[in-house]
């Protein structure tokens, strides 16, 4: 008995080593830098919202946090390269609906977007804004409609799969109109395109297109969500206009690689929630219209998989192209 009892207990402990550095490891994180990739270009509405929250974030953390901008694909390349990181807290990934959209726009992509990465903290809402040059002379959102149904229109987007794509799309399908889809690498490159009048109009986050909006370079016709943006008061909805089923949640948030220690994910959600409740972070937030959403690691992890099932169904159901 006593030998048996020494040999269960060596094996015991045996066993027990290999999770010894891990938990070490989680309790003494983060011990350097960490990496923030956003899967899309300086300036998109990404980035902006990331970086308003990653900068307290980094205070709090007592680390630099270096962010990468991988622009491209729809955010799927950016992505592909945190679903390939280690993962120990170290990398982590700043993305939108996007992320929920690219099963249904890139059904090859290099990862799989429900089980390779784990939700930590969403950041809040952003309302897209349908926005059209001035110099198209077309002043609201039917006459939009008409005119697409009348000549071929184009719109823009920041990347095949990426949000502002996906608001556009669900646009088109409830007003019942054809548009040719006109990608670029991000953002800012598809509003110039916008303004310039190369190409029609655009489904844009709030935070990217206000400053236009305002100096009167983009006219705004509806925002793409259930309720008024208080950015935008004076802006109906395109649900207010007739068009059903036309609003999409454009959210923004925290993900890293599925296998980063709980403890981990557990700290960075409870520090971001931290930082999204500090004034300076809502200062900031307010103009942009971002609405909070609070979602634990869980519910958001959930409200990704939901979303991948209602994007896939609707490509199959609406026989949508994307190219």
């Amino acid at each position: 008995m006593t030998t048996r009892r020494r040999f269960l207990n060596s094996a015991a402990a045996a066993l027990a080593l290999p999770a010894l550095p891990r938990l070490a490891s989680a309790q003494a994180w983060p011990a350097k830098p960490i990496r923030a990739i956003i899967p899309f270009t300086a300036g998109s509405t990404v980035d902006i919202v990331g970086r308003i929250v990653l900068e307290p974030l980094a205070s709090q953390l007592g680390q630099t946090i270096v962010v990468e901008n991988r622009g491209g694909a729809g955010g799927t390349i950016g992505t592909a390269a945190v679903a390939r990181a280690e993962p120990d807290g170290y990398t982590i990934l700043i993305n939108a609906s996007a992320h929920s959209a690219a099963p249904a726009a890139y059904p090859n992509v290099p990862y799989d977007t429900a089980k390779d990465f784990s939700a930590v903290a969403s950041f809040g809402s952003v309302p897209n804004v349908v926005v059209i040059a001035p110099s198209k002379n077309i002043k609201t959102l039917a006459e939009l409609a008409a005119a697409a149904k009348a000549r071929s229109l184009t719109f823009a987007s920041a990347g095949v799969g990426s949000a502002t794509h996906w608001a556009a799309e669900r646009l088109r399908l409830s007003g019942g109109f054809q548009a040719v889809h006109v990608p670029f690498r991000g953002g800012p490159e598809a509003l110039t395109e916008v303004m310039t009048g190369r190409v029609d109009f655009m489904c844009i986050g709030v935070s990217s297109g206000l400053g236009f909006i305002r100096e009167k370079s983009l006219l705004p016709l509806a925002v793409c969500t259930p309720k008024r943006t208080p950015a935008l008061p004076d802006v109906p909805t395109t649900l207010e206009l007739g068009f059903a089923d036309s609003d999409y949640t454009f959210w923004n948030g925290m993900l890293v690689p599925a296998k980063t220690p709980r403890d981990i994910v557990d700290r960075l959600h409870r520090e971001t929630q931290k930082a999204l409740q500090l004034a300076s972070v809502q200062e900031k937030f307010a103009p942009q219209g971002i609405d909070p959403m609070p979602l634990t690691p869980a519910e958001f992890d959930a409200l990704i998989k939901r979303e991948i099932a209602i994007n896939l169904a609707l490509v199959k159901a609406a026989d949508i192209k994307f190219n």
